[in-house]
């Protein structure tokens, strides 16, 4: 995963596509940042590819809610620059599964757990998290689980 961004980050650069290198290079920071909290951590191979889609999905989650903020206050070329940036940063990340999908995959990894109650919630949400990190929006996912099991 480090090596497609890096190359894109090349390719930006030849390019001079100055918002795409840009963006790619807070994406970079980013990894770079959750490298060094992983030392402490006694992690020196860093963070890994799974980790990364993590990094980018909270990375486009906060470009959305800073592009809703600017569309309310009227700032709507601030606006535009945060959705430019979240295609960017999405280009890296699976594809999203459809709402029909999500709640197959939910009532499936349900049943794979053998969840029965709420209680179980964690261990659906864990095994979500380990098979479909950046194809799931968990905020969406974990009130469906709740619907589902409550």
């Amino acid at each position: 995963m480090r090596e497609i961004i890096n190359t894109a980050v090349k390719d930006a650069m030849r390019s001079k596509d100055k918002l795409r290198l840009s963006t790619l290079r807070l994406v970079n920071a980013a990894i770079k940042d959750k490298d060094i909290a992983l030392r402490t951590e006694d992690r020196p191979d860093g963070v890994s590819s799974s980790e990364i889609l993590q990094i980018l999905g909270k990375m486009v989650k906060q470009r959305q809610e800073s592009a809703k903020a600017y569309e309310e206050g009227g700032r709507l070329e601030l606006a535009e620059q945060e959705l430019s940036e979240i295609k960017i940063i999405e280009e890296f990340l699976p594809r999203q599964l459809s709402d029909d999908e999500v709640g197959k995959v939910i009532k499936d990894t349900i049943a794979l757990v053998g969840a029965s109650s709420i209680r179980d919630m964690g261990k659906v949400m864990g095994s979500l998290k380990e098979q479909y990190t950046g194809q799931l929006d968990f905020g969406k996912v974990g009130a469906m689980i709740k619907k589902i099991l409550g």
